[in-house]
């Protein structure tokens, strides 16, 4: 057979396989006709006497592009025992398709080909020499052929650097960059790239500053790949400021940029900041992905910011926005946290894929709304899928469980199933143990795993010891906190508290003093709560609110009301976790009470009253809401650092045991 034109070896090898890879997810007859015009391609090769080089690089990269690099290896091979002479575009792609099958002796072997054929000094087989040395081998392999390569480039120093940081090696990768500059090689944008990721894992910011100046001198600072890259670098550099003022600054944004920026205002807390971003983003018409949606969904997971989460909620199925588990899991802890408990079963309901995090943020979020036994039915529920793996993180959701039901018996089932309890494990153990009242069942536990000076341990004790009016024993824990955490101003008051509740005001005194000596600062207690867009902030004692006159005469209304109707007026006792101003307070000026007052002379009958606190809920507080609930027949929800209190009818989702 004659040898066949050029103009016809590029009709039959179709470099356009290139944008059209293999895959088992097309229909079978674009698939057949895939294989059909590989099988002819392989079978005019064969056919050809003589054939090219070019013919058998045709085929090798098509196997290469639909992901077939060991058809690409037996090409090679077949054309070595052909006899063809390979050329300087055969090798580069052999040796990736070595790379690929991480098969270093048949690479090896290709590296011997390069010196055989007189390639060993081609640029593109030396940067595929070291990819493949540094995947496959070790990096400092990768570094000799760079060094002993008789010419370089950037491409192959880059190379390099990034096999560095793969190699977890960054104080070497900046190296690289910095001998880059020193050598005045050309700076592209995938070199910028590199030593932003370096920056980044370096945590350097004076490196960081460096490289966006370098960025800056090459006329490269605002290439969208680099601009993205820089901030990322900025981000994990904590500056965000200077982050912010170069995403400001940038002529055009993309998806990435965005999203960047809306992740770096959530990871440093600023919320508000990062939901207008998310609200200027869709007006400038870019429609964010799962990634976008999960980044600010942190942002929504507070009480106060429900609104925005069930906003961003609904644009999502008004936009057909793709609703794959992460993004559904996502929402589904944004529920949770910001007190929407049947919100988030109706999105685990509506799951047609759950993963072993969908499972853990449901059963922590049952019990963090006061749940637990609807919690551990739904971990019997999971145990009868095989193909779920349980975790640590499911144990711990499925332990506090057990904690807020309090089921001593299964929380000691479950812990003795997990191989390596962690301090969580054993914390949540505790205080099961402490909340049931088991003090020497504690002590043994305790003492087995070893872990008498954790101060977690300390604390879930000391739970069960309000719980069950331990006293002494409770004083004890809190000296012994005080010499573990010398420098808390918390524990100081919690011993202040025992004190004033023993009527030992002497030694009140002197712990103020100690406090204000040690130049201490006890956290402040505040409660706000949304209304209208906008969140009404109260401290205790708080006089400044414009409606504070209708707020206190609506508490002592509350108070009256009460009493008249042969209710208890609320204990006074105050518990380990009062702060020491809230004890000096009356009670309707605490300030979650200032909050639930305001929530309710402010909306409709029937409304929930949702309120955050920063510090925990006092027990006062928790007696009169209680109360108050039952009253104005409203459900009033109350967050604190601990969990949600639930308190509708007269009762309360923590049956108490807060």
């Amino acid at each position: 057979m004659a040898a066949l034109p050029s103009s016809i070896h590029v009709h039959l090898f179709l470099p356009m396989y290139k944008d059209e890879p293999l895959s088992f997810n097309k229909p079978k007859f674009q698939y057949r006709a895939i294989v059909n015009k590989l099988d002819l391609a392989h079978k005019v090769v064969d056919e050809i006497p003589q054939p090219k080089a070019y013919a058998w690089n045709q085929l090798i990269q098509t196997h290469l592009s639909n992901n077939h690099p060991h058809n690409a290896l037996s090409v090679y091979h077949g054309m070595m025992l052909r006899g063809i002479r390979p050329d300087h575009h055969t090798l580069p792609r052999v040796l990736t398709a070595s790379r690929l099958c991480s098969n270093l002796a048949f690479g090896e072997q290709v590296h011997a080909h390069a010196f055989k054929f007189g390639f060993s000094s081609d640029l593109y087989v030396i940067t595929a020499l070291i990819e493949l040395y540094g995947r496959l081998h070790a990096v400092e392999t990768a570094k000799w052929v760079l060094d002993n390569a008789p010419t370089s480039n950037s491409v192959a120093r880059t190379i390099l650097a990034k096999l560095y940081l793969v190699d977890n090696k960054p104080h070497l990768a900046i190296e690289i960059f910095n001998q880059m500059l020193r050598l005045k090689a050309d700076i592209d944008p995938v070199a910028l790239v590199t030593a932003a990721g370096t920056c980044s894992l370096l945590k350097s910011l004076h490196q960081a500053r460096k490289v966006h100046q370098i960025a800056r001198e090459c006329g490269l600072e605002f290439h969208l790949l680099v601009s993205n890259s820089l901030m990322k670098m900025y981000i994990d550099c904590d500056s965000l400021e200077e982050a912010r003022s170069l995403f400001d600054a940038m002529p055009s944004r993309d998806l990435i940029s965005w999203t960047e920026m809306i992740q770096g205002h959530v990871k440093n807390g600023g919320y508000n900041e990062a939901l207008k971003l998310f609200r200027l983003m869709t007006k400038a018409r870019i429609k964010p992905d799962s990634l976008t949606v999960t980044s600010i969904l942190p942002a929504c997971a507070r009480v106060p910011a429900h609104k925005q989460g069930k906003e961003l909620h609904a644009y999502l199925f008004r936009n057909g926005i793709d609703m794959n588990p992460t993004v559904q899991n996502a929402f589904m802890d944004m529920y949770v946290k910001s007190g929407f408990i049947e919100l988030a079963s109706n999105v685990f309901t509506s799951m047609v894929e759950r993963d072993i995090i969908s499972w853990t943020i449901m059963i922590l979020g049952y019990s963090l709304h006061g749940q637990g036994a609807q919690g551990l039915g739904l971990f019997l529920e999971m145990e009868q899928d095989p193909s779920l793996e349980i975790d640590e993180f499911t144990y711990a959701a499925v332990l506090h469980a057990c904690v807020t039901a309090c089921r001593v018996d299964v929380g000691m089932s479950y812990f003795d199933r997990i191989k390596a309890p962690t301090v969580t494990h054993c914390v949540l153990m505790i205080a099961l143990l402490a909340r049931a009242g088991l003090f020497n069942d504690t002590r043994t536990f305790i003492k087995e795993h070893q872990i008498e000076n954790k101060v977690e341990v300390l604390r879930a004790l000391l739970d069960g010891c309000r719980i069950h009016q331990q006293v002494t024993m409770g004083k004890r824990i809190v000296e012994q906190l005080c010499e573990l955490e010398p420098l808390n101003a918390e524990n100081y008051v919690l011993l202040s508290n025992w004190y004033a509740e023993n009527a030992k005001w002497d030694m009140v005194d002197k712990l103020k003093t100690t406090i204000k000596d040690m130049g201490l600062k006890p956290k402040r207690a505040y409660s706000w709560i949304e209304f209208r867009n906008k969140v009404h902030v109260f401290g205790t004692g708080d006089v400044s609110h414009p409606r504070s006159e209708m707020i206190h005469w609506k508490l002592q209304h509350l108070m009256k009301k009460m009493e008249e109707g042969g209710g208890d007026r609320p204990s006074s006792i105050f518990s380990f976790h009062d702060v020491d101003e809230e004890r000096e307070c009356i009670l309707i000026g605490h300030c979650e009470m200032l909050a639930i007052s305001f929530g309710l002379i402010s909306t409709r009958e029937r409304t929930t009253v949702r309120v955050t606190k920063n510090l925990r809920v006092c027990g006062s507080c928790h007696d009169f809401t209680k109360a108050i609930s039952k009253i104005v027949q409203r459900e009033i929800i109350i967050k604190d650092p601990n969990c949600f209190h639930h308190f509708k009818n007269g009762h309360c989702s923590c049956g108490d045991l807060w």
